[in-house]
């Protein structure tokens, strides 16, 4: 049998050195292959359209295109590449917009080489979302009106008092899914794992997985991280008022 293609990488930051450092953490891994680098977010989307990588280390402060737009533009232009935003907190409005633009997932810049290592693999896989609760933190804190003007979720009233946002119309899509699905979506929102929604309901994971598969296509969504953003931004999970 074939050996699996390696998973094709794009790395993009305006600082050669961390370019460099992620380089040589991830090509000491067979299966995985830097494609690319490109130092600003305008040779980002050229490099993503032309190389096809899987996934994309995306930097957020760049020069000539940042690091949001162009992964709006990717995320519109070459959907196959999962897009990871480094950030250097893990409660950041850029990392908050970066997931609303269409990013998979989001890595501390600090991050642990085996820890980045798995990240990419997760987030290609397309199966989960990397630290899904710290995922879930950061959406709660955003959504629940404190992000900054600017980066507001669409369909959510950013104006309110933080704590007590608008709570938006309910879409027509989420009509469209059954009421086990809506469980299930209602689920990933929480941060659970397919293991862990498995366990909740009595299902196999693989019976969890066909049910993700089939949310994502209804709601028109990219992957699985992008259904957590919708959940909030919908008003079918409404953020706790507790402080983090």
């Amino acid at each position: 049998m074939a050996d699996k293609e390696p998973i094709r990488v794009l790395l993009v930051d305006d600082q050669p050195l961390l370019r460099m450092g992620f380089r040589l953490i991830l090509e000491g891994e067979d299966d995985l292959c830097i494609v690319g680098e490109a130092s600003d977010g305008a040779e980002a989307v050229r490099q993503a359209r032309e190389l096809v990588p899987d996934v994309v280390l995306m930097d957020v402060r760049m020069p000539v295109l940042d690091g949001i737009e162009a992964t709006r533009a990717i995320a519109a232009s070459a959907p196959r590449a999962k897009i990871i935003i480094l950030t250097t907190f893990d409660l950041d409005e850029y990392a908050f917009a970066g997931l609303q633009a269409g990013a998979s997932a989001f890595l501390l810049k600090d991050v642990a080489p085996a820890e980045l290592i798995s990240a990419v693999r997760v987030v290609a896989s397309g199966d989960a979302v990397v630290a899904p609760r710290v995922t879930q933190r950061l959406l709660e804190t955003y959504v629940r009106g404190a992000a900054p003007a600017g980066a507001a979720p669409s369909g959510v009233d950013g104006g309110g008092p933080a704590g007590n946002p608008a709570r938006p119309a309910r879409d027509p899509l989420l009509e469209g899914l059954t009421p086990r699905e809506t469980e299930m979506l209602g689920a990933m929102a929480e941060g659970l794992s397919n293991a862990e929604i498995a366990h909740r309901y009595f299902l196999s994971e693989a019976t969890v997985k066909t049910h993700v598969r089939r949310i994502l296509t209804k709601l028109h969504l990219r992957d699985r991280v992008q259904a957590v953003v919708y959940a909030y931004e919908t008003g079918l999970v409404v953020p706790s008022n507790a402080d983090y």
